[in-house]
């Protein structure tokens, strides 16, 4: 589990792909002061297991799943990532809850100045659209930002000087990829919101039923 607060940009080294895997190593500073094997560590939002550790060098095994899912198999030697390490028991949590699990990829439409600010436009489809409302929060390439508007196709957002600054998202254009993952609380509401649904036309049905039996049995008319 992750918070969306990004502590430090990593410098791709390599991405080594296989059949159906790919070994990436990245440069870090931060992330490796407390890192250790095994440990979960979200790379522009996605959530990877640290199989080595080379003096200032992570290393991470990524699944043909993941590389085709997220914008993680596009990277090149050079390319700067988003680094968070996981939750510990005395983190602040400054973001909202991040799983590191990727919904879609979402492309960045457009970039327009507001003041010292940017509204960033992102499209993408009904799979989290459907989980987003104003003032809510999006993880976008890891980042924790607040949703401004939801049109049909796509989402807004407004990065401030210090986002764009110590993020990726300061140096995207339009054009580029971003890993994209809803607030998971929204995914809670929605299934049990449909679980309530369907249980009303379940109620409703037996109701129904009720009535037709004692309509047969002469009991009302």
């Amino acid at each position: 589990m992750f918070t969306g607060l990004i502590i430090e940009l990593g410098e791709i080294v390599s991405l080594e792909k296989k059949t159906e895997s790919a070994r990436l190593s990245l440069r870090a500073n931060e992330v490796l002061k407390d890192a250790a094997l095994g440990d979960s560590i979200a790379v522009n939002g996605v959530c990877l297991t640290a199989v080595n550790i080379e003096k200032d060098i992570l290393y991470f095994d990524v699944s043909f799943e993941t590389l085709k899912s997220t914008n993680l198999g596009n990277l090149k030697r050079g390319d700067r990532v988003n680094l968070e390490p996981s939750l510990r028991p005395n983190s602040k949590i400054g973001g909202h809850f991040v799983t590191g699990h990727v919904e879609d990829i979402g492309k960045i439409r457009s970039k327009t100045p507001l003041g010292n600010a940017v509204r960033i436009e992102i499209e993408t489809q009904d799979n989290v659209l459907r989980y987003l409302v104003e003032k809510g929060s999006v993880a976008v390439d890891g980042i924790s930002l607040t949703v401004v508007d939801v049109l049909k196709d796509a989402f807004s957002v407004v990065i401030i000087p210090h986002t764009a600054k110590l993020t990726t998202i300061g140096f995207k254009n339009v054009g580029d990829t971003v890993n994209l993952e809803p607030d998971i609380l929204g995914k809670y509401v929605a299934k049990f919101l449909a679980g309530s649904q369907q249980s009303a036309v379940s109620s409703q049905n037996k109701d129904k039923e009720l009535l037709s039996a004692l309509k047969q049995s002469g009991f009302i008319s």
